[in-house]
């Protein structure tokens, strides 16, 4: 069926239908209008009855539905800001250490015999590197210090080139690495290869979706992270021998951040965080702030996590 293009008295009647409740129309429609009621309405899962009823709970108002979106805004570019943090750290201890072992030409460490050996991951090389050498040859000449080494040098160093990459395609990169570059890297971190491994394709993913303005408090990640001490140490319930909280949700990504940020870049993350969170639970009536909580995986005690 087509979708039809609805006014915005069309969407406030939509929303009053499903038992919204509108206080102040005029209002209400300036910000369906300025913030688009596609998105909005991105955030009324939290304020239905069930998965089967979907109506509001009784009472729920215009203003918690937009509190709610207006909280979504604000975590997201508190964790956008920290993930381009680490997606600056990953380039440039990757750029450094395989520089450092390869060469600084293109021709050097994009040679296919500093990667993978298993013949069942070749083609993935290659295509791989092909990737890499053609954003290379697209954006290269886009950016004033890629242009600078070409005119001057004829070739790009891997510490530009990393300015010009994806955060997807540094994590596909280091997941060709031979496993001694990658514990190399890793440990740069203090953490196992093996964790990094998972963890940069969901920090990609967080990163795109921040970047994008999607809805990021009750995003779930393909990938669940490795169980870890964070787990055990706040007790996090398990259910059939499994986390239920912390695993592929947004309490899982702060548990990477925890593992990759600098101290102080962490505790001023869960310092606005959870600034955030109190502003967000004195606008909330119908439902309690502990479902927002659950809805992004966040355990009771989750601020205990700063100092363990």
């Amino acid at each position: 069926m087509e979708k039809i293009f609805k006014t915005l008295d069309e969407q406030i009647k939509i929303l009053q239908d499903k038992g919204l409740v509108i206080p102040n129309e005029e209002y209400a429609k300036e910000i369906l209008l300025r913030e688009n009621y596609f998105f909005l309405n991105g955030y009324r899962h939290l304020f239905m009855e069930s998965k089967s009823n979907r109506v509001f709970r009784s009472g729920t108002t215009f203003n918690e539905l937009y509190s709610m979106f207006y909280f979504d805004r604000h975590i997201r570019n508190i964790i956008f800001k920290h993930l381009l943090i680490i997606e600056n750290n990953i380039k440039s201890i990757m750029a450094y250490e395989l520089s450092l072992r390869y060469g600084i030409r293109e021709d050097q460490y994009l040679n296919p015999k500093n990667f993978v050996k298993d013949s069942d991951r070749k083609k993935q090389v290659n295509d791989l590197l092909k990737k890499l050498k053609r954003q290379i040859r697209i954006n290269g000449g886009n950016h004033q210090a890629t242009q600078h080494y070409i005119e001057n040098y004829g070739y790009i160093p891997l510490w530009i080139v990393v300015k010009i990459l994806s955060f997807g395609i540094v994590g596909e990169f280091y997941s060709i690495l031979k496993v001694e570059d990658q514990k190399e890297i890793a440990e740069l971190f203090h953490v196992k290869y093996e964790h990094l491994l998972i963890w940069l394709p969901i920090l990609a993913n967080y990163r795109n979706l921040c970047a994008h303005e999607d809805v990021l408090f009750d995003h779930k990640a393909h990938r669940a992270i490795l169980d870890s001490h964070y787990h055990s140490r706040l007790e996090i319930q398990k259910v059939d021998g499994e986390y239920i909280k912390g695993k592929n949700d947004l309490f899982a990504l702060i548990i990477i951040l925890k593992n990759l940020l600098r101290a102080d870049d962490f505790y001023l993350l869960m310092e606005s965080l959870d600034y955030e969170i109190n502003i967000l639970s004195t606008k909330l009536k119908s439902i309690s702030i502990q479902q927002v909580l659950d809805a992004m995986g966040f355990p009771e005690n989750y601020k205990e996590i700063v100092r363990l």
